[in-house]
């Protein structure tokens, strides 16, 4: 069945359109002469179907046997535009498909197509374990079908089941846990211990969410080492006791806190020190750090506590950041403003950023529903390009411009009377909320209205599937903190579409935002939850002059006595433009923050490289070994050649392993306190550089000193064991990633805190 005439009009003008990074030309061109291939298979047996998987070489085989096997494994054949965006993926692009689009099928084609083009093993990047390993489950018939092997990973997954299913054709894995296997695989002393394969191809579902808005995030393997007594903890008590306009003072955007002088003296005065003397850095970085754990983060916003511990949440997907913490001793601070136990940091084995472990595959190619917005970005981290894939069915959805309203109050009451409108007509209706407190906030306004409500957030992930696949049902209301990377389909009717043709009648589902998020890209894709497939929607935005957003990136460009109607809604085209401002100053803001920390990251990176491929020469040849001979030949030449190549091998591993630890403390240190060479008018990342160049040159040299030294010190007159040599690594290791710190580094808040004091006193 060819392309129709209909579809063929709508990629002319798809084609045409302005923005439009990658021409689809050349993919749509295909599609004829896959309807005639796909036509052909159809005659044939499944058994013929795999053979003729494995012999597909080119994007209109590939294309035509994906397309068959999927019809026959689950019943669903690709749409045209799935194809065009399985093309985009296999020539290593970020295909954009709209939300309900068929983004996991279309993976499935393009991971089958990178293996047979040689580029596998594939790994489908996703940001959850639930995605990882539902899609894998969900798809592993067509791989069957297709000729492949499919496994996934989870947190849970044992050493051995990581292996097998690293094994597989094509693996789904969270972004942070292939991170994670990565670093633990750096730490091996034999080869038959990793888990995974080279690093060929990945496909990154979400890609704007994990190769923009996770890029920076640190994944961080360590060590159990002795820990010392916590002074955050006993600095916590005291400044839970202090009053916000008395002892402190919080600045106007609500980013940055300070003690005031009674504050100073108080805490001075409780603890029996002058905090500014020159031994008591350590307690005033915890009594600043206390200080800002109690004063700006929030319980619910910020993070939660949920069985006996504080989970962080992520404010780009509105649930919790699994092993995620704050550094610089704020993730103690929250601990101890809690009352909880302090859990332990341990020593950092190692760690990369998410950006740079994407940077360790062959081919990277992404999918998701809003990478426009941040395709120069792409282009800019990634050398990516966007290929922007027209939907399927004409998109009716009805967006309607934002109503703006003075203050939180009169906006909270007209949003809970829209839904309430709504869910009377049987309308359902799904809301974006901005953190977990406002959703709880708003399903107590429902419900004492009588509107029932279910509510998804931070505090109960683990229902999302259920809740989400009935948010399309009649009068259904739903309240979520965040839609983006929830992974299911809202269908009309509800999960079975029983009643599709009463909620169409209706207008379909009518999507709300109770507030602009800091990104364009995250208030798209919770509109993109209606319209689906050519289905009627409706969209609308209730913004606050006082949301956090406008007050903090517009607050001073904002009209002083806006015009508004009878129902208090602002019309008024300089409000309209200060919002969409403050929503782009926030977006260059994070760009910002993104860009200065790959900067910084760049040189480490490297170090990283070059350290690896030395690791991978130890690990895998007999270097180590040659190098004793020639350093230290007399005892070299006493040990059996087996025990040598053990021995060096054993040795050199733990050294170069122990100064990787020992360079990444330093450099850390480095890069906290860099920022005083401003103060001498010296480049800061110019400073950094030239201090981390040349410690890297001393850890290589270090390297071969300490492996010879250490083997001459060694006894093997009864054999040899690691512990002859006193080689001890970490008794357990454990992962977790370090959430951006909102506040700065420790020393940043530490220059400012006495910056804050010495003017006081100068006054």
């Amino acid at each position: 069945m060819g392309v129709s005439q209909r579809l063929k009009s709508r990629f002319r003008k798809f084609l045409q359109r302005p923005g439009t990074t990658v021409d689809l030309a050349p993919f749509s061109k295909r599609l004829p002469a896959i309807d005639a291939r796909e036509e052909a298979l159809r005659e044939l047996d499944d058994e013929a179907l795999t053979a003729a998987a494995g012999e597909a070489s080119d994007f209109t085989e590939i294309c035509a046997v994906g397309r068959e096997a999927a019809q026959r494994a689950l019943e669903q054949r690709p749409y045209d535009v799935q194809l065009l965006g399985a093309m985009a993926l296999l020539s290593g692009k970020v295909a954009e498909m709209a939300t309900g689009e068929g983004k996991t099928l279309t993976a499935v084609v393009a991971a089958y197509g990178h293996v047979r083009l040689g580029n596998g093993p594939v790994h489908v990047l996703t940001v959850n374990d639930y995605l990882a390993r539902r899609d894998a489950e969900w798809m592993q018939p067509v791989y069957k079908l297709l000729g492949l092997s499919v496994g996934w990973v989870t947190e849970t997954s044992t050493h051995e089941e990581r292996r097998e299913a690293y094994l597989a054709d094509v693996t789904y894995v969270s972004v942070s846990e292939a991170g994670f296997d990565y670093l633990r695989d750096q730490l091996v002393t034999d080869v038959e211990d990793r888990v995974q394969r080279e690093l060929a191809t990945a496909i990154v579902d979400e890609a704007d969410s994990i190769l923009i808005d996770e890029a920076r995030v640190p994944m961080v393997l360590a060590g159990s080492i002795a820990t010392e007594a916590d002074p955050v903890h006993d600095a916590a008590e005291l400044v839970r006791e202090l009053k916000a306009g008395k002892d402190y003072e919080v600045a106007e955007d609500g980013r940055s806190v300070a003690f005031t002088e009674a504050g100073l003296k108080k805490m001075e005065e409780q603890l029996g020190i002058d905090l500014y003397a020159d031994d008591q850095v350590q307690q005033l970085s915890a009594v600043n750090v206390a200080l800002h754990a109690e004063a700006l983060l929030r319980r619910d916003v910020d993070y939660i506590v949920r069985n006996g511990s504080v989970e962080l949440i992520d404010e780009m997907r509105g649930r919790v950041a699994q092993r995620r913490r704050w550094p610089d001793g704020l993730q103690a601070a929250v601990e101890a403003k809690e009352g909880l136990t302090a859990t332990a940091e341990g020593e950092v084995l190692d760690t990369i950023t998410v950006q740079a472990y994407i940077a360790l595959y062959k081919t990277v190619c992404g999918m998701t529903a809003t990478a426009v917005h941040v395709g120069e970005q792409l282009r800019e981290y990634f050398k990516l390009e966007v290929a922007v894939i027209p939907s399927n069915a004409e998109n009716i959805r009805d967006d309607e411009p934002d109503r703006i309203y003075s203050a939180h109050e009169t906006r909270d009451e007209a949003l809970v009377e829209e839904i309430k409108i709504a869910h009377e007509k049987g309308r359902p209706v799904l809301v974006g909320t901005l953190d977990v407190k406002a959703s709880e906030l708003l399903a107590k306004q429902l419900a004492a209205v009588g509107v029932p409500s279910n509510v998804l957030n931070a505090k109960n992930d683990a229902e999302e599937a259920r809740i989400i696949a009935e948010a399309g049902a009649l009068a259904a209301v739903t309240v979520s903190t965040q839609m983006a990377g929830r992974g299911v389909d809202i269908r009309l009717g509800g999960s079975d579409e029983a009643d599709r043709d009463a909620v169409v009648e209706l207008g379909g589902l009518y999507v709300i935002g109770a507030g602009r998020h800091d990104s364009r890209r995250v208030d798209d894709q919770l509109r993109g939850r209606a319209g689906r497939q050519g289905d009627p929607g409706g969209s609308v935005f209730f913004v606050s002059l006082e949301d956090e957003l406008v007050t903090r990136h517009a607050g001073d460009i904002l009209p002083a006595s806006p015009r508004m109607d009878m129902d208090g809604v602002v019309h008024d085209e300089q409000v309209d433009y200060a919002v969409e401002h403050a929503q782009r100053v926030a977006e260059g803001v994070n760009h910002e923050i993104h860009r200065n920390t790959w900067r910084y990251s760049v040189v480490i990176e490297q170090q990283r490289v070059a350290m690896a491929e030395r690791r991978e020469r130890l690990l895998t040849s007999e270097v180590a070994a040659i190098m004793l001979l020639e350093r230290s030949p007399e005892k070299a030449k006493e040990l059996d050649e087996d025990v040598l190549s053990d021995a060096a091998r054993a040795i050199a591993l733990f050294h170069l392993d122990r100064l990787w630890v020992e360079h990444l403390a330093e450099l850390s240190e480095v890069r906290e306190g860099v920022h005083l060479r401003a103060l001498g008018k010296l480049d800061p990342l110019d400073e950094f550089h030239r201090a981390a160049v040349p410690a890297f040159q001393k850890v290589l040299l270090e390297i071969e000193k300490r492996t010879i030294e250490t083997f001459e010190e060694t006894d093997f007159s009864e054999g040899w064991e690691p512990d002859r040599a006193k080689i001890v690594r970490p008794s357990a290791t454990w992962t977790y990633l370090v959430h951006d710190n909102p506040f700065g580094s420790e020393l940043d808040r530490l220059i400012a805190a006495v910056g804050r004091r010495l003017v006081g006193r100068s006054e």
